[in-house]
């Protein structure tokens, strides 16, 4: 009986989070070779220093990106979303947004909420979805909700929304052809070097990391190419004009 209650636990609380987890047992590694680093923040950081945190670094590197949660399901907002995204502009810090996908709501009532909520502009990395629980959907279903989510936001903005999930996740359930030409943003923490074979833009590779301007632990993360190409892959006023969009 106590092997059984064993498997259940892990099975069902601590796989699907395994990468959630691991911050319990100690520091995280930081990946060497990356100069464009960045972090993301919620609620969670608090009230955040942005006079301090634009002049922080990460392992050295200038802060230069952040992702910000803006909303969750169909009805919640970060409560500190309209703050953070609002200064981070105001700091010079390349920004995104990020919706946090429930597997039991409607997808096409996500995307729609999440585009309520939040307005993009110019010099801003695409919108950005982030998937880390199924729920009781199958693997089929769970993917064509997905799909709706990023089509909804897609035909909105002009651009490929950004992928967010776990390394193990992305491998079990999100492993379709049919995400390949969207951005991946991967989390993989403890290790030295993203083993995820695929293309991918971002890396988050802890969530025990520790900057200026922040109170306690916050996600670093690192971008796969230069400030060049960071640039490149932010929003252009042209698409957003294309989209019907006001600037």
């Amino acid at each position: 009986m106590v092997a059984v209650y064993v498997f259940v636990f892990f099975h069902f609380f601590v796989d699907p989070f395994s990468f959630r987890w691991k911050a319990i047992y100690g520091d995280g590694v930081s990946p060497d070779g990356f100069e464009v680093r960045g972090i993301d923040v919620s609620h969670h950081q608090g009230n955040i220093d942005w006079s301090r945190l634009r002049n922080a670094s990460i392992d050295g590197q200038p802060l230069r990106f952040v992702f910000i949660k803006a909303t969750e399901g169909k009805d919640l907002i970060d409560e500190n979303f309209n703050e953070n995204f609002y200064q981070a502009r105001q700091n010079g810090i390349v920004r995104a947004a990020y919706h946090f996908f429930s597997p039991k709501t409607d997808a096409r009532a996500q995307a729609q909420f999440f585009l309520r909520q939040v307005h993009l502009e110019a010099g801003d990395l695409p919108p950005v979805l982030d998937v880390e629980t199924r729920g009781n959907l199958s693997n089929v279903e769970l993917q064509r909700a997905v799909k709706q989510w990023l089509d909804v936001v897609e035909k909105h903005y002009g651009v490929k929304p950004i992928i967010y999930t776990g390394y193990k996740f992305k491998v079990d359930y999100l492993n379709a052809p049919v995400f390949n030409e969207y951005p991946y943003w991967i989390a993989h923490y403890y290790v030295n070097e993203l083993t995820y074979k695929g293309a991918w833009a971002f890396w988050q590779y802890t969530d025990v990391g520790r900057i200026d301007g922040i109170h306690g632990f916050v996600d670093c993360n690192i971008f796969q190419g230069d400030l060049a190409q960071l640039d490149s892959l932010t929003i252009k006023a042209e698409e957003i004009d294309m989209a019907g969009i006001e600037l």
